[in-house]
C-alpha cells in the first residue's frame, strides 16, 4: 500500500472517484463538478488536496480534504470532505490507512483536529469511524446557503 497526492493530470480520476462516491451515497444527480472546475480549484487555487491510496500502482481509494480553522484552538484543522474506497478494495484496511495518513498529516502540519460529516443512514461508515475513536458532535446542526439563495443573499 502506498500513498500519493493527486496531480493536475489526475483530474479525470478525481472526478471519477467523486462520482463513484456520490453514486454510493445516492446523490449522483447532485454532482455538477467537471474537470475544468476541479483543475481550477484543486490545482490553480489550491483550495483542497487529494490523497490516493494505491495497491500495486492502482488507485484503490481517495481522500479529498482542506484546511479549516478553529478559533477556540487558535489553529488550523483538516476537514475531510470525501473518503472513498472502491468496492473491490474494501475490507483491506485502505479506508483506515487513509484516515491514519490524514491524522499523520494533521499532526505534522500542527493542526488541532481532523473532522468530517457522515450521512445519518450510513451505518457501516459510522461504525467504522467510531471504531477509530471518532466522536459524533452532539448539539450541532449543519446549516448551508447555496445556489440561488446564496446569490440572492450576496446582493
Amino acid at each position: 500500500m502506498e500513498f500519493r497526492f493527486a496531480k493536475r493530470e489526475d483530474t479525470a480520476l478525481v472526478l471519477q472517484f467523486i462520482k463513484e462516491l456520490a453514486d454510493y451515497e445516492k446523490m449522483l444527480d447532485e454532482v455538477v463538478a467537471d474537470e475544468e472546475t476541479l483543475k481550477h480549484w484543486l490545482f490553480d487555487e489550491k483550495k483542497a488536496e487529494v490523497l490516493f491510496v494505491c495497491e500495486e500502482g492502482q488507485e484503490a481509494g481517495f481522500a479529498l480534504f482542506f484546511h479549516n480553522f478553529s478559533t477556540f484552538l487558535g489553529r488550523a484543522g483538516i476537514y475531510l470532505e470525501d473518503l472513498y474506497v472502491k468496492e473491490e478494495y474494501r475490507h483491506k484496511g485502505y479506508g483506515k490507512a487513509l484516515i491514519k495518513k490524514l491524522a499523520s498529516l494533521a499532526v505534522e502540519r500542527g493542526c488541532g483536529r481532523l473532522e468530517w460529516w457522515c450521512l445519518d443512514w450510513n451505518q457501516p461508515s459510522i461504525d467504522f469511524y467510531l471504531s477509530l475513536g471518532a466522536k459524533p458532535m452532539k448539539d450541532w446542526t449543519v446549516y448551508r446557503i447555496a445556489g440561488e439563495t446564496l446569490k440572492s443573499l450576496a446582493e
